[in-house]
């Protein structure tokens, strides 16, 4: 096992975090999702642990320190979302051990394989038990473990203030490792980055499409940069919306968005065109006065001039026209034909097939890829998972604050955007996700949601005096 530099930084800091205010722990939670391409460990057998997971055990510790383990049992009470996702975490374990030999050799799955030099390449195999089926799980359970820390920390000790100051400051980095990658890449200083590309992945850090420097940040990629950069735009896009810290979110929201279509990668873009439009209509219908503010006037006025602008490049400047007209070929209309393109259609339909060959069951948690969530889920966990799922997903978007809670005109914006950066995950991943596990953020976020819609601080079930007794209540 080979211990790398950022291992190393993120050990340092949880040893320190434990004796520091519990709030500053989940903001480096939150920022530890951002290092996408950085392990922190480095195994015998070419596998990577990566950063995020690593801190998860010093924020999980951090809030059994502070709160103790009745607050994160809380968060699978029933009916709350964590139950449902306790229910589906189990049904998903079960499913790795047991259904790859259930029903084993009866159809074919892709999956990793780990070829000469400890390189990863993905192939076309009988279905039968592998090590996916149990880092696969292990990802489950840390989504699960992510969800009922967050929940405690802001069912005991934060605030909506503190989801919004984490997504500010992740967003920060995200975009100064932005800046570094296109400035490292032109001066042809890309080796300055490699203590954030650790990672046991095949790393696409210096390409080109259509003549620009495919953005990838702290990530493998740039699908990846694009996915995670996409949830922090649809979260300050909203807050920015609802007029919170409207100075700081808004131009970070532009930032991002010019961040995402500059990585160059048809996910963004079509995320872009998801979410936006998402955006526009939630702010029609939902602010304090009841009434569209000025950033949704503004973003409707944008998307109207949006034509005029195009025809008036296409006029004057016939050869930038020619070299867009070029990327976007390349990128989207054209994406379908690429090899990229053909290779993923074929995981989909093998997915598709491994799901019907299976009665509909799945073949097991990490038993096969495709390059859509949703066939993943299909082809993964079957219909019992899917519906698990998606019953999941709903009971955290529709959660809203019980009516006895004070008005907080911040906080339901906080929980707008937290909703709005699940569905910025969903939408990503329903156009480019390959296996179940969604990253951590998800259930960071869901976690957050849910415990700021639920009775605050303690329901009536749980003793007072229990309660009080963490000093962590005042931090």
């Amino acid at each position: 096992m080979r211990v790398e530099f950022l291992g190393l930084v993120t050990i340092a800091v949880g040893a320190i975090l434990m004796l520091a205010p519990v709030r500053y722990s989940f903001t480096w939670m939150m920022l530890s999702t951002a290092f996408g391409a950085a392990a922190a460990f480095t195994l015998s057998m070419g596998a990577s642990i990566l950063v995020p997971n690593l801190f998860l055990l010093f924020f999980t510790l951090r809030i059994l320190m502070a709160f103790g383990e009745g607050q994160i049992f809380a968060a699978f009470s029933f009916p709350r979302a964590g139950f449902i996702l306790l229910v589906l975490t189990v049904f998903g374990l079960l499913t790795a051990v047991f259904f790859p030999r259930l029903f084993q050799g009866m159809t074919e799955t892709m999956v990793v394989e780990r070829s000469v030099g400890l390189r990863n390449i993905i192939s076309l195999v009988p279905l039968r038990a592998s090590a996916s089926n149990i880092t696969q799980a292990v990802y489950a359970l840390g989504g699960l473990v992510a969800f009922a820390s967050t929940f405690a920390f802001f069912r005991r000790t934060g605030t909506h203030d503190d989801l919004i100051r984490a997504a500010l400051v992740t967003a920060k980095v995200i975009l100064i490792f932005a800046l570094l990658d296109i400035v490292t890449y032109f001066s042809h200083t890309e080796y300055l980055l490699s203590f954030v590309r650790t990672a046991n992945y095949a790393l696409l850090t210096a390409a080109e499409k259509g003549g620009l420097k495919r953005i990838s940040g702290t990530f493998p990629e740039a699908s990846a940069f694009a996915g995670y950069t996409l949830i922090l735009f649809a979260m300050l896009a909203s807050l920015w919306l609802d007029g919170i810290r409207a100075r700081t979110t808004g131009p970070l929201a532009i930032l991002l968005l010019i961040a995402l279509i500059f990585s160059t990668s048809a996910t963004g873009l079509i995320g872009i065109a998801a979410i936006i439009p998402v955006l526009f209509m939630r702010s029609l219908y939902v602010s304090p006065a009841g009434r569209p503010h000025p950033p949704a006037l503004f973003i409707a006025v944008s998307i109207a001039a949006i034509p005029l602008v195009v025809l008036l490049v296409l006029a004057t400047l016939p050869d930038v026209s020619a070299s867009v007209g070029s990327f976007f070929n390349e990128m989207l209309f054209s994406k379908a034909d690429s090899q990229s393109g053909r290779e993923r259609a074929g995981w989909n339909a093998v997915a598709y097939k491994t799901f019907l060959d299976t009665f509909g069951f799945g073949a097991g948690l990490g038993s096969a890829r495709a390059s859509s969530f949703v066939l993943v889920l299909l082809s993964n966990v079957g219909v019992i998972g899917i519906l698990l799922f998606g019953l999941f997903i709903w009971t955290v978007l529709s959660a809203r604050p019980p009516a006895r809670q004070p008005l907080s005109n911040e906080r339901d914006a906080a929980m707008r955007a937290a909703k709005m950066g699940i569905l910025a995950v969903l939408v990503e991943a329903s156009t480019s996700g390959t296996v179940y596990d969604l990253g951590l953020m998800i259930y960071v976020l869901a976690g957050a949601t849910t415990s700021l819609a639920s009775p605050y601080p303690l329901s009536a079930s749980e003793p007072v005096s229990n309660a009080m007794s963490f000093p962590e209540r005042q931090s």
